[in-house]
């Protein structure tokens, strides 16, 4: 495992064992970890984001911390975030499949529609002879596409 999963693995049982909100210092994380301060950096800020369901903040100085909170969204609040403000008009490929981790890890999807998705917007299945900006404006319109039915057919079942 590497040393960015298992910091992140660490925060989010501290999460879990803290609720929704916790307090950390950078230096005595690094110092736990045996790491650069810019490492602990490196987690919070690719994986404790909006996108994962995470506020981060912090407070520089002697008494400095860094707030994490995560924040709870329903899956359908999750899906019409994407859509509406999170995937735009253009999603490379790369976020494309972070986003269907991230779908899949927060529980809003299932793992085999995250998976569905994932082959249906991968390099693979958009590899024809286009330009690499009209293949990431196809990918976030089938990427939207398939969001909107997964939660009408959520929403078909709860109704």
């Amino acid at each position: 495992m590497r040393l960015s999963d298992t910091i992140e693995a660490f925060i989010k049982q501290m999460l879990q064992e803290e609720q929704m909100e916790i307090e950390l210092k950078r230096n005595e994380l690094a110092e736990y970890f045996h790491c650069a301060p810019s490492q602990i950096n490196y987690v919070l800020a690719t994986r404790f984001t909006p996108d994962h369901g995470y506020m981060t903040s912090s407070q520089r100085g002697g008494g400095g911390y860094i707030r994490i909170v995560r924040v709870c969204r329903s899956a359908n609040d999750q899906i019409a975030y994407l859509i509406r403000e999170r995937i735009g008009e253009s999603l490379d490929a790369q976020s494309a499949q972070v986003l269907c981790a991230q779908l899949a890890e927060s529980k809003a999807i299932s793992l085999e529609d995250a998976r569905l998705i994932a082959a249906a917007v991968s390099p693979q299945a958009l590899s024809v002879p286009i330009p690499e900006g009209v293949k990431d404006a196809m990918r976030a319109k089938i990427f939207k596409t398939m969001l909107l039915t997964i939660a009408r057919q959520k929403n078909a079942l709860n109704g």
